[in-house]
């Protein structure tokens, strides 16, 4: 079957898990043709031969925090020349390879081809859970204007697809008028964590997502013996305890396999490999992202480590010091690598 699959460009985490979507269809001898922006386009170009780059959406950051205001303006000033770019893509590439069925992962541009051309699209992403499940209070409270922006949001952007697959580690209750069309499925792993094999080191990952951070070092310095490996700073060098790394994936990979635990923000993708390696976390999430701070929630709500509106050094003695109860919750957490969502593809693309 002809595929056409979109992938939004914003993060890392969809271009991941999108690829491996892609390699399943593409052993199961589908033809595939991509279409994804932003750092995703060169990351994916890398994998697979038919990969077409589009522009796409943005946010701002300021201070730590989502700049909603200033990513709102960024976006509507792009749009106009976005449109032109991508219909031009459209018109010359994408309409030629005649694809028979669309998959997006909460890429818009691929879900607006399906719609104008009549084609059945399948929507598989972590974002449709915000709207098309239930949350409960303990989830939302204090927060609530940042869930109906991002609830509103998600709703609005890819409504109408024939099913929609979410990967997630928690699983709240289906909303009931979309029982029928929404599978959640586990975490979608990366082979490369698939075949790690955890051990219990002796150091903490540390993820740091802002690279003008100067406090972080200072912070985990406090906290001497312990041994912290930090990535996302942009350099490599010792720094007392905190060993600074640049990045690399493969020893990225190996140092998260033997972390003893994790500190990250809210994002779901180191989450989840966290998650299924049995690494308690701590997580920070951005503020006025409500998807980082649901995402937060839930792993605390499940046991699996400490959400925290900030950090420094006693919130981290205060979360490593009860690392062993995270750590027993967590194998709780049962998964069979990613059968479930192969045949749930799979079963889609028989229908």
């Amino acid at each position: 079957m002809r595929i056409l699959y979109g992938v939004v460009g914003e993060g890392m985490g969809h271009a991941t898990r999108s690829k491996v979507v892609i390699d399943h269809l593409v052993k199961r001898k589908h033809k595939v043709k991509v279409v994804v922006s932003g750092r995703a386009y060169a990351f994916l170009k890398r994998h697979f031969s038919d990969v077409v780059e589009i522009r796409g959406l943005t946010i701002r950051y300021a201070a730590g925090a989502m700049d909603r205001d200033a990513s709102v303006v960024q976006n509507v000033l792009l749009s106009p020349s976005m449109l032109f770019q991508n219909a031009a893509a459209y018109i010359d590439d994408v309409r030629h390879f005649k694809p028979k069925l669309v998959l997006s992962d909460f890429d818009s541009y691929a879900w607006f081809f399906a719609r104008r051309f009549g084609l059945p699209i399948v929507s598989i992403d972590n974002q449709q859970i915000i709207h098309k499940c239930k949350h409960a209070d303990e989830i939302t409270k204090g927060v609530a204007a940042d869930y109906r922006a991002t609830r509103a949001f998600v709703k609005a952007k890819m409504p109408g697809c024939e099913h929609y697959v979410i990967t997630s580690f928690f699983t709240p209750a289906i909303r009931a008028k979309y029982r029928e069309r929404v599978t959640i499925v586990p975490p979608i792993l990366r082979e490369e964590i698939l075949k790690a094999r955890p051990t219990r080191g002796d150091h903490v990952l540390v993820y740091q997502t802002s690279t003008s951070d100067r406090a972080l070092i200072a912070q985990l310095n406090r906290l001497r013996p312990r041994k912290f490996v930090v990535y996302g700073l942009g350099r490599d060098a010792v720094e007392g305890n905190c060993t600074l790394h640049s990045f690399s994936e493969q020893r990225f990979v190996r140092d998260l396999a033997s972390a003893r635990a994790v500190v990250t923000n809210g994002g779901l993708s180191l989450m989840h490999e966290a998650i299924y390696l049995g690494k308690p976390i701590l997580s920070v999430p951005v503020r006025h992202q409500f998807e980082q701070e649901m995402n937060a929630r839930y792993l605390e709500q499940y046991g699996y480590g400490l959400a925290a509106p900030h950090m420094d050094a006693d919130v981290l003695d205060a979360f490593l010091r009860q690392e062993r109860v995270y750590a027993d919750a967590l194998l709780h957490h049962r998964q069979k690598g990613n059968e479930m969502l192969y045949r749930t593809v799979d079963r889609l693309l028989d229908r």
